[in-house]
This record gives structure tokens, C-alpha cells and sequence, in this order.
């Protein structure tokens, strides 16, 4: 048997629609030094990092990374909690962090060029 429904009355099983603004960076885990972005950044917005508000001098795409802290050539970045690189330079809190000035202690940075000849990769 079918229920004859009002076309103006929400459905039971409807959610609350949120008016919570999701947060533009997200930490991953406490020990992380970085943060991920989950929305795009361009020049002069601003970042909220611990407390501290910052800007963007650049445009940083969403999944991209940003410094946690200062970070130090050779230091080691954390996802996750776990290390996912190193850096090859130094940056400030709330700079980019991603192949252009850290690296894979894993596996070959990301390339636009044929690692190998067997490979389809050009």
C-alpha cells in the first residue's frame, strides 16, 4: 500500500540541510606538518593556519599542500602521520608544498618526460 504524500511536506528521511562552512584547509592528522586544501587559493586570500591568519601570494589548487610551519630544506613532510618526502627548499607557514620544492623519499618525482623506454609515458 503506497502513502499519498503532500508535494509541499519534506520527506522523513530528508537531512537538515548544514549551514557549517566547510574549512578551506584540512589537517590530516595531529603530526602532520602540512595541511591540504580543499578549496582553490589565489593571491590575497586568506589562510587560517593554528590561529594565525596568513596570505596567499599565489594561486594553490585544491589537493595541493601548504606549510603547517616553517619548513627547512631537508626536513620531511607528513601525511597521514607518516612521511611522504622531503623538502628541497625552504618555505614559510602557509606557502606551497609540492613537487617544485619537495621531493619522494619513495619513488621518482613526477615527470612530464619518459622514465623508461618501455613505458607509455611521454
Amino acid at each position: 500500500m503506497t502513502q499519498a504524500t503532500d508535494p509541499n511536506e519534506s520527506p522523513t528521511n530528508a537531512q537538515p540541510q548544514s549551514t557549517a562552512a566547510i574549512a578551506p584547509v584540512i589537517l590530516l592528522h595531529p603530526d602532520d606538518n602540512i595541511l591540504v586544501c580543499v578549496k582553490q587559493f589565489h593571491p590575497g586570500d586568506e589562510i587560517s593556519i593554528d590561529g594565525e591568519t596568513l596570505i596567499s601570494e599565489i594561486d594553490i589548487a585544491v589537493g595541493h599542500k601548504i606549510a603547517r610551519v616553517n619548513l627547512h630544506a631537508g626536513d620531511k613532510v607528513y601525511r597521514y602521520g607518516a612521511p611522504i618526502g622531503s623538502m628541497t627548499e625552504a618555505v614559510a607557514k602557509g606557502q606551497h608544498v609540492h613537487m617544485h620544492n619537495m621531493k619522494s623519499d619513495y619513488i621518482p618525482s613526477h615527470t612530464r618526460t619518459r622514465q623508461n623506454k618501455d613505458r607509455s609515458e611521454s
